[in-house]
């Protein structure tokens, strides 16, 4: 009987094995490089499906529905009116009070997650006041409020066009002049909606927020950490696809730098965490009307100012609504 040793074994044998162990290890980086891309790939997805429901969460915010009226909260007679937008997309809601033989009416634009009510400016403080200066009042619901039909909301594109229809349906009432008086992303729709008309005589405008990239990416950071780049650019892309909106919709660069033909009241806080005051300032600063005026508080929170100092607000806003009167007396003579 023989004996093979290493040193004469056939030389197939002595091959085999180094092709087998290459087999295995090109085998082992394809399953290796497989479940890293497996990683990578679900991380994205994660990233991105993040960002959709961010998305999401911003085109449909949740609004509480309504729990007064005028009547009942401040002791104000009213009517339940439905107008059309602008372009007769769709049926507005509001309440219109009434003044005694004014031909002055002040519509009020409400904010971004709230209804005609927007319990914490109050508005029906604001409403109040406004009825006592002898003005109507429209108060109205946006589409994304809306409690019978509501839908996406869209950072003005869509609101200015229920702003215009709000506008339009007090002119037909004989309003001879309009105040508009914003909120937060109620002030910005109203700034987009003021490129459009001619038929505003004023605004007052509280906590302006005007949807733009750096308020946008403001925002979010100020609930999650997440990096500016891509995450603008991710959200850019699916805004169309949720709400029908891309940001270049929105004429925020227009709005920056117009000079309203009309009077504006600015009324901003330096602690506002939704909408940073310098944006205000700069809007403020570019308007030539000799009525503008701006109110930046200091250490006052988003749309927190009535409340923060009532009387100082009406003093400036009375003050305002004064130099309307007495423009419109010297038109008359």
């Amino acid at each position: 009987m023989s004996m093979v040793t290493g040193r004469n074994a056939p030389l197939s044998q002595v091959n085999d094995a180094p092709a087998e162990l290459s087999t295995g290890l090109v085998r082992f980086k394809h399953i290796l490089l497989a479940l890293i891309l497996s990683v990578v790939f679900f991380l994205i997805f994660c990233f991105i499906a993040l960002h959709a429901y961010i998305a999401w969460v911003l085109s449909n915010p949740t609004v509480a529905p309504l729990y007064s009226n005028p009547k009942l909260a401040k002791e104000m007679d009213y009517e339940s009116v439905t107008f059309h937008s602008i372009d007769g997309k769709r049926n507005m809601n509001g309440w219109y009070i009434p003044a005694d033989h004014s031909d002055k009416t002040i519509v009020l634009s409400h904010g971004y997650g709230a209804n005609r009510e927007e319990t914490w400016v109050p508005m029906y403080d604001i409403a109040h006041y406004a009825h006592s200066m002898n003005y109507n009042v429209l108060m109205f619901d946006y589409g994304f409020a809306s409690q019978t039909s509501k839908e996406a909301a869209t950072g003005g594109k869509e609101e200015k066009r229920q702003l215009l229809g709000a506008i339009e349906h007090v002119k037909h009432r004989g309003a001879k002049q309009i105040v508009v008086w914003g909120f937060s992303m109620g002030a910005g729709t109203a700034l987009q909606a003021g490129l459009e008309t001619k038929d505003v005589d004023a605004m007052i405008l509280d906590s302006t927020f005007l949807l733009e990239p750096d308020t946008l990416y403001h925002n979010i950071h100020n609930q999650i950490d997440l990096p500016r780049h891509p995450s603008l650019e991710i959200l850019e892309l699916l805004f169309p696809v949720l709400n029908g909106t891309s940001l270049d919709q929105i004429p925020y660069n227009e709005v920056k730098k117009h000079d309203y033909p009309f009077p504006i009241l600015f009324i901003h806080g330096t602690r506002d965490d939704k909408a940073p005051y310098p944006i205000a300032e700069k809007i403020a600063a570019n308007q030539t009307h000799e009525d503008s005026d701006s109110w930046i508080v200091k250490d006052a929170h988003h749309e927190l100012i009535f409340r923060e100092h009532p009387k100082e607000y009406l003093r400036r806003v009375s003050t305002f609504l004064g130099k309307l009167e007495g423009r419109e007396g010297l038109q008359a003579q």
